[in-house]
C-alpha cells in the first residue's frame, strides 16, 4: 500500500492542474481517495510493484531497456528537423521519406503501441516512486 500512498499526492496534484471546474476536481479526488481501499486499487499496486522491481533488478539488460526505448523514441522526434531543412531544398524527397516512415509506423500493431504507453507510464511511475523513497538520485 505505500506504494500507492505515495502516488496520491502527485496524483492529486496533476488533478488540480487537469480538471479547471471545482466541483470536478473535487469529484475526482474523491474518487481517488475511495478507490484507495478497493480491489481495484490493489490491482494497481500489484502492477506497479512488479514494475518497480523490475527497475529495480540487477540485470543490466532489464534495467535498461526502458530507458533505452526512450532514447530511441526521442532520436526519431530530433530527426524531425534535418526533415525540415530537407524539405527546405527537396520537398518531394521529404514527402516520400514521411509517406514511407508512416506506412511503416501504421504497419506496426495496435498492441505494440500500447506497450510503449505502458511502459513509459510504468518507468515514469517507478522513477517518481524511487526518487521519493530515495533510492533513486
Amino acid at each position: 500500500m505505500a506504494i500507492i500512498e505515495t502516488l496520491i499526492g502527485p496524483i492529486a496534484s496533476i488533478i488540480d492542474k487537469v480538471i479547471p471546474d471545482k466541483t470536478a476536481r473535487e469529484r475526482a479526488k474523491l474518487e481517488l481517495i475511495t478507490l484507495e481501499g478497493t480491489q481495484e486499487m490493489r490491482l494497481i499496486e500489484a502492477r506497479l510493484s512488479a514494475i518497480v522491481a523490475e527497475a529495480n533488478a540487477a540485470d543490466p539488460w532489464t534495467s535498461r531497456a526502458r530507458p533505452s526505448f526512450l532514447y530511441v523514441m526521442y532520436a526519431m522526434i530530433l530527426f524531425a528537423m534535418p526533415m525540415g531543412v530537407l524539405a527546405a531544398f527537396s520537398p518531394a524527397m521529404a514527402r516520400d521519406i514521411a509517406d514511407g516512415m508512416n506506412a511503416y509506423l501504421g504497419g506496426l500493431p495496435e498492441p505494440l503501441y500500447a506497450l510503449f504507453g505502458t511502459g513509459y507510464l510504468g518507468y515514469t511511475a517507478a522513477r517518481q516512486w524511487g526518487k521519493s523513497k530515495g533510492l533513486d538520485k
